[in-house]
């Protein structure tokens, strides 16, 4: 199988061709940094950070650029209610970003370009549009034509005619038509400004980010990432603008993770409904996190709530024992002819290795490549079991070592990959509990209902809590 994205023109996916052979161009939309990172926020940069490396794994040489906006309205309100600079209020949440970014086993971005960087070539990239009579200046302000690029509302699957402004679509009696969007407004008295043909000023949102991965990653790239709240009007709006200025295609494949949810509404912000990264990592381990966000489809929608991470501390300690447990018997496992259930066994390794890359290679689906890896984790445990005292066939065991790094690499469910997971387990649920364990989840796979209410009996006898989750059976200390 070769790898297939989702594209978001034709509403379909289709088989990943990059624009340079052996070469990827992946543009990430980045904060803007008022305020310190929340966790829907850090989902974005998870996603992409696992969607880059099964690029890398699969032998492409990417670069991976992440912007900050750096200047905003809501950076300068926060300057301004703190009687600071706005320097200081980018910079400081920059800094935790990047910490953040490294306790949930971020790869750095090859470079992190900032819209005040770039104006120069912001300035430049809006003259292209004036003249090609897709913007237009009124006083200090410049106003891109929404309806001079014929395909606005592609993207996004919207209608122009049908459409009503939205959020961060700025309302001004000046434009022409009210659809249209600043790429250039004029400093109020007292905001921090640059020099322009227009007049003192500052770069529009939308702008920014066109400017800065054309800088970087030329005209047309081949990913770019950000939020499904981004879809419309940013996106929308980078695409109009830059394929107005170039003449080119702009980007081929949109990656646009789904939204975090507190209850019934989107973490936000503006609507002080989302918990600070900070506040999390006091509670949760960073891997946790991460394990968290990965344990479903990128594009999914996920809800948030502290259960949700306790449950997938659970199913993460299950992986970490897996690594623990083949770490030890690589050290007894011996070289010798394969049985012929170990000769099953065996095959079984190798086609939860080939259902992982499957997984990976539809659009992504780390969900169900994680789904893999506690297929092998039960295969293995009911290896175990099946050998007693035995030892292990060297072959069974080398083979899920390779396969089961490979996964957590790939997928950076652990910084230091298997070597580093499989130094300790936060969990001391003996074995003799993790087999019994394992035998329920094959009790359950098999419908064998019974079977599968004796031994929760005979757990929770032995004094554990049993609990039922996506991973299988989950056992506590009661």
């Amino acid at each position: 199988m070769t790898l297939h994205v989702y594209d978001h023109v034709t509403r379909s996916k289709k088989e990943f061709v990059p624009i340079t052979p052996g070469k990827v161009g992946m543009y990430v939309c980045g904060l803007t940094v008022q305020d310190k990172p929340h966790v829907g926020h850090m989902f974005a940069f998870v996603a992409c950070d696992m969607i880059r490396r099964y690029l890398e794994y699969l032998g492409y040489e990417v670069t991976h650029v992440q912007n900050f906006t750096d200047i905003d309205d809501k950076i300068i309100n926060k300057a301004a209610e703190e009687g600071i600079g706005f320097r200081e209020v980018a910079d400081r949440n920059i800094d935790l970003y990047h910490q953040y970014a490294a306790e949930l086993n971020l790869q750095p971005a090859h470079h992190y370009p900032l819209a005040t960087e770039n104006i120069d070539g912001i300035i430049s990239y809006i003259e292209k549009l004036i003249e090609k009579d897709h913007a237009y200046a009124v006083g200090s302000d410049v106003y891109f034509k929404v309806r001079s690029f014929k395909e606005y509302g592609q993207l996004s699957g919207r209608n122009v005619d049908d459409m009503i402004t939205g959020t961060r679509v700025e309302l001004d009696e000046k434009k022409q038509d009210s659809l249209d969007f600043a790429l250039w407004k004029g400093a109020a008295d007292g905001e921090p400004s640059w020099e322009s043909p227009w007049g003192a000023g500052r770069p529009g949102w939308h702008i920014e980010c066109s400017v800065m991965s054309a800088s970087i990653l030329g005209d047309h790239f081949d990913f770019h990432g950000g939020g499904r709240d981004l879809l419309f009007p940013h996106h929308e709006n980078e695409r109009a603008q830059s394929c107005s200025c170039t003449g080119e295609k702009f980007v081929n494949y949109w990656l646009h993770n789904g939204l975090l949810f507190l209850g019934d509404k989107k973490m936000s912000k503006s609507d002080g409904n989302f918990f600070a990264m900070g506040e999390v990592l006091e509670k949760f381990r960073p891997e946790i996190i991460r394990f968290f966000l990965l344990n479903a489809h990128f594009r999914s929608q996920i809800d948030y709530s502290e259960e949700r991470l306790k449950e997938a501390e659970s199913a993460l300690d299950r992986l970490k024992r897996t690594a623990v447990k083949l770490q030890e018997m690589v050290q007894v496992a011996e070289k010798r002819d394969l049985t012929e259930p170990e000769a099953g066994v065996l095959q079984a390794v190798i086609s939860y290795r080939n259902r992982f890359f499957a997984a990976m290679d539809d659009d992504f689906n780390s969900a169900g490549a994680i789904g893999v890896l506690f297929s092998l984790s039960k295969e293995l445990n009911q290896y175990y079991s099946s050998i007693g005292d035995n030892s292990p066939a060297a072959e069974v065991i080398s083979e899920s070592v390779a396969f089961f790094t490979e996964g957590i690499e790939i997928l950076g469910l652990w910084r230091g990959g298997f070597a580093e997971m499989a130094k300790s387990v936060s969990s001391d649920i003996p074995e003799d509990i993790i087999a019994l364990a394992a035998e329920r989840d094959k009790a359950r796979e098999e419908k064998n209902w019974a079977r599968a209410d004796e031994l929760r009996d005979e757990l929770q006898k032995k004094g554990y809590l049993v609990e039922d989750s996506s991973a299988g059976t989950v056992v506590k200390h009661l």
